[in-house]
């Protein structure tokens, strides 16, 4: 099953459009326009990840859409992944070495997923030596690509640890959710 996953460029791109954005319904000809390839090809790729039970399509008024399976066996997996070559995970993970020396970063689960905005939550959390005017520009780009605020937090790894030993409630509410982590080890961010 992994191989009718991971072959094709096409493919990839398909993958990386569809779990970049996976709240969104897609369109053939819209797939075709994002992917930039041929018609034929995508749709051969939308079949076959159809077959895989990745996707899901339906019919509405003479169009097929498609729109990803979130109780795929691997989705949890692939959404990770993706979503640290594109997207917000990648930039970070491509500007590592502009961005300061970072200790751990992550990315809220529920903003892999592509569910709403909630008060208070966290997209981005970032532990280190951070230079704050690189990461704002990253975050402003993928906030104008995702048309929404991108709510960061960014923290010394002093004030992490001090904050984490003294069970501080919104460091809790960060390390008590599903994350995806870009940088550091997520065993040892967690450990009190």
């Amino acid at each position: 099953m992994l191989i009718d996953l991971l072959i094709s460029k096409v493919r990839v791109k398909i993958l990386e459009l569809f779990l970049g954005n996976p709240g969104e319904i897609y369109h053939v000809r819209e797939i075709v326009r994002r992917v930039d390839e041929e018609i034929n090809a995508v749709r051969r790729e939308l079949a076959r990840l159809e077959k895989t039970g990745l996707l899901a399509s339906e019919w509405r008024a003479n169009r097929r859409f498609y729109s990803v399976k979130r109780d795929f066996i691997y989705f949890s997996e692939l959404l990770s992944m993706v979503n640290k070559s594109v997207g917000l995970g990648g930039s970070i993970l491509k500007n590592k070495g502009k961005l300061g020396k970072i200790k751990y970063a992550m990315l809220s689960g529920s903003f892999v997923r592509g569910k709403p905005y909630a008060q208070n939550e966290v997209d981005l959390f970032v532990v280190g030596s951070i230079v704050l005017p690189e990461l704002g520009a990253i975050v402003r780009d993928e906030e104008a690509r995702r048309n929404r605020e991108v709510n960061f937090t960014p923290m010394t790894e002093e004030e992490f640890n001090f904050r984490k030993n003294r069970r501080d409630p919104f460091v809790m509410g960060i390390l008590s959710k599903p994350r995806v982590m870009l940088i550091g080890d997520e065993e040892e961010m967690v450990k009190l």
